[in-house]
């Protein structure tokens, strides 16, 4: 069989946290394609997964709007942050993105201790919303940098945590295990009259050996120590939300999603978010105007991409819910990473055909992250630059066989 160059690439990469956003690395991939083969048809679909980049990605979708507002940041301090207002018919739509608020990248690395970060700036976009009459929120969930359990997003809506002398208990997930109430009755009315929806990784569940912050609180700065502590924390926090909420304590702990964005998915489901796995919500629903699959269907070859893949990857993660939609049509996949790490072939089996790391040389984490944009780019042009090779080879050894 003759090896042929593909025609028709769709590129359908997430985020690079802390890096790159999906329409930046979908920019980037598609220059480094396009200098390798300059006239080839390239779609570019950024996927937005509900962490960095998601509300920009959904108002360029819809063209809708991009509304900057101040808020109170994961430290505690100020940080200007924003949400999208969504174009199109329907209700009046928002899109929240946690990570604008309360996201591990407005962590400084001194600073990084989940058991002191909030999600206080959360609550305030979606008030911000609220303010703007918006009738559907829809918070996207990732790339966060606490461990709260949405405590302070409930807080900012108008939800008291005391402690057992009446007072408010401090911000962050280290002090819920001195909480002894909460109190819904002071809530912003108008969250009544509103559809909040979460979109979050199923996967991620509140409590128990795969809860969040045994298995995220590590990548936000917990010690050992601070990881059990957290851990019982939440434990206490389910307790605490189910008698306040009527849901039951296993809902809260074990949920699926109620762990996302360090347990921001069990606050706000105690106030009656509705939990929705994000390509459920984000592709499938219709709100962000995107047909993944139409797209794949016309594909020679699908590119996406993820800042790191290895055996959490086929978890629901972006580059597996990409080759799986892509394994059904039929197409093949190729995924660029900005690492490969521990048992990453196991995305084999979810579709990816192969994998290429974007890292050429030995570098250092803050090089690679300043300098993603070009590293990637330059990727794309050396791996196409490989395919046309080995279509070179097959042409020849075709023609030779003749």
């Amino acid at each position: 069989m003759v090896m042929t160059i593909p025609q028709r690439i769709l590129v359908a990469p997430s985020g690079f946290k802390e890096s790159l956003d999906a329409v930046q690395v979908a920019a980037a991939i598609s220059a480094g394609i396009r200098r390798a083969i300059p006239g080839v048809s390239i779609t570019s679909l950024p996927m937005a997964d509900g962490g960095e980049g998601t509300a920009a990605a959904l108002a360029c979708a819809t063209a809708g709007r991009i509304v900057h507002t101040a808020v109170t940041g994961p430290v505690g301090q100020p940080v200007d942050s924003h949400f999208a207002v969504l174009g199109g018919p329907g209700l009046p739509t928002a899109v929240v993105e946690m990570a604008a608020a309360a996201g591990l990248a407005l962590v400084p690395s001194s600073l990084r201790d989940p058991g002191r970060t909030t999600t206080r700036g959360v609550g305030e976009l979606i008030l911000a919303a609220l303010d703007l009459g918006m009738k559907r929120i829809v918070v996207g969930c990732g790339d966060s940098g606490t461990s709260d359990g949405g405590a302070g997003a409930l807080r900012a809506l108008g939800a008291r945590i005391l402690d057992s002398s009446g007072s408010e208990v401090p911000e962050g997930g280290a002090a819920l295990t001195h909480a002894v109430s909460v109190d819904f009755s002071g809530l912003d009315p108008r969250l009544t009259g509103c559809s909040l929806e979460l979109a979050l990784n199923p996967y991620n569940v509140l409590c128990g050996p795969q809860g969040v912050a045994r298995v995220f609180g590590p990548q936000k700065g917990a010690t050992p120590q601070q990881v059990e502590e957290l851990s019982h924390g939440l434990e206490h926090w389910a307790r605490l939300l189910a008698g306040a909420s009527g849901m039951t304590e296993d809902s809260l702990r074990y949920g699926a999603g109620t762990g996302a964005s360090g347990g921001l998915g069990a606050g706000l489901a105690a106030i009656g978010g509705k939990l929705v796995p994000r390509f459920e919500l984000l592709l499938d629903s219709g709100l962000a105007g995107i047909d993944l699959d139409a797209a794949i269907a016309t594909a020679d070859l699908v590119v996406t991409a993820e800042g790191a893949i290895d055996f959490q990857t086929p978890r629901g993660k972006v580059p597996a819910e990409v080759a799986r939609r892509a394994q059904l049509a039929g197409v093949p996949v190729l995924a660029f990473a900005g690492s490969i790490g521990k048992d990453a072939a196991v995305v084999h089996a979810a579709g990816i055909d192969a994998i290429a790391g974007i890292i050429p040389i030995p570098m250092g984490l803050d090089q690679a992250v300043a300098e993603g944009a070009v590293l990637l780019q330059e990727a794309a042009e050396r791996t196409f630059r490989v395919l046309l090779l080995g279509s070179a080879i097959s042409s020849r050894v075709a023609a030779a066989a003749a």
